[in-house]
């Protein structure tokens, strides 16, 4: 016994059926688009794409597994318990029988669907899913013929792997929190501040639109990959030598406190530069010389404000575009000099004492998650037998 699998002595040798996920699900589409989105909703609004919006009204009020159709794919999946709005290119999964537990899904999703359309993608990128992918996708049920021995097998899973995630909701929590003061520090009333676009308040240079060649050593070039908030981290971008250097800065040489945004992909994502002279921008990026408090213009641009303005006004299919017009025109609230350095630097205490807080979990949440990928993994690898499902 001591040779057996750990999945093997938790099935103690029972079967293990394998069904296509339409045979056990009701799998469908919302009915909602962008245009349906309200700052003042009060409902999680499920979009094609990891974003999740707000809106007044819902469609759903159930169990149930979202799955964006484009952007990440195969990597991002929602669980949802509740009230909810779906755009019309997302896909809700509401397991339809009482041998499937939706959190043991949700788990074996996590960790093999990516995969399952890799394989169905015939070497290409999957810029989507599509109904089908989902209806065929095949899902294990232990104990087949013992119902109540299935779901107690699936729960202890389900048990085993929950406990990986709840560091990780933590400090979900806490970034919520951080956010929502945010916003709330940012919240002007009608008539209380000047509205100027980000063209207005500051100097807006797009990125060359081509790929360099790369070198050993050199300066930075900060791709979108690497801008994820905050300072960007210039040890870890790729480097080219002076000559490209010179080549992608003709237009222009970032400052420190210049701020970059991505455009394609990832899009909507603000970094600092945190020297001067010493990166130069990628492809798919812009840079923004702000000439006003720089902080505060960051603040603005991650916060609600910017964001859902982004979120409007973003375009394309499976690759998601921001433009520049569309960047020129993002709505900044324009309060006096002394009250945009009181906001950031109210910000930035917040910041930094949320940080302090929190202080190792990145790492410890870092260590989490591969744990819990390793355990994910090992549990959900049920054994594969000739009436496996063909997709």
């Amino acid at each position: 016994m001591s040779n057996l699998s750990f999945m093997e002595k938790l099935l103690d040798g029972v079967e293990v059926e394998w069904i296509a996920l339409g045979e056990v699900a009701k799998i469908g589409t919302g009915n909602s688009n962008r245009q349906d989105e309200s700052e003042n909703g009060i409902y999680p609004f499920y979009v094609r794409s990891k974003t999740i919006l707000k809106s007044a009204t819902f469609q759903f009020d159930e169990t149930a597994i979202v799955v964006p159709g484009e952007g990440g794919i195969g990597d991002i999946f929602h669980y949802v318990e509740g009230k909810y709005a779906l755009h019309q290119r997302a896909y809700r999964i509401h397991v339809s029988s009482d041998n499937l537990s939706t959190k043991f899904l949700y788990h074996f999703m996590s960790s093999s669907f990516k995969q399952y359309i890799l394989m169905k993608s015939v070497g290409a990128t999957s810029s989507s899913i599509r109904k089908p992918m989902l209806e065929n996708f095949p899902i294990p049920i232990p104990c087949p013929n013992n119902p109540k021995k299935s779901l107690e097998t699936q729960a202890e899973i389900v048990r085993i792997l929950d406990t990986f995630t709840e560091l990780t909701a933590e400090l979900t929590a806490r970034k919520k929190q951080y956010n929502y003061y945010r916003d709330q520090l940012l919240s002007f009333e009608e008539g209380e501040v000047e509205w100027k676009t980000l063209e207005e308040v500051s100097d807006i240079y797009d990125s060359l639109h081509q790929t360099p060649q790369y070198a050993e050593s050199g300066l930075s070039m900060i791709r979108v990959t690497d801008i994820k908030g905050s300072y960007v981290n210039l040890e870890k971008t790729l480097r080219v030598n002076k000559e490209i250097f010179a080549q992608f800065t003709k237009k222009y040489l970032p400052k420190k406190n210049d701020l970059v945004m991505s455009r394609v992909g990832s899009y909507g994502n603000v970094g600092i530069v945190p020297v001067d002279d010493s990166a130069c921008m990628g492809q798919n990026t812009v840079v923004i010389h702000p000439i006003i408090n720089s902080k505060y213009l960051f603040y603005i641009l991650v916060s609600n404000i910017g964001q859902s303005f982004i979120e409007r006004n973003v375009s394309g299919g499976s690759q998601k575009t921001l433009s520049l017009k569309s960047i020129k025109a993002i709505p900044i609230p324009l309060v006096s000099d002394k009250e945009q350095e009181r906001i950031a630097t109210a910000l930035d205490k917040f910041d930094a004492l949320t940080s302090s807080i929190t202080e190792g979990l990145p790492r410890e949440i870092a260590l989490r998650q591969q744990q819990y990928e390793y355990y994910r993994d090992l549990l959900l690898s049920f054994p594969k037998t000739d009436t496996e499902v063909t997709a």
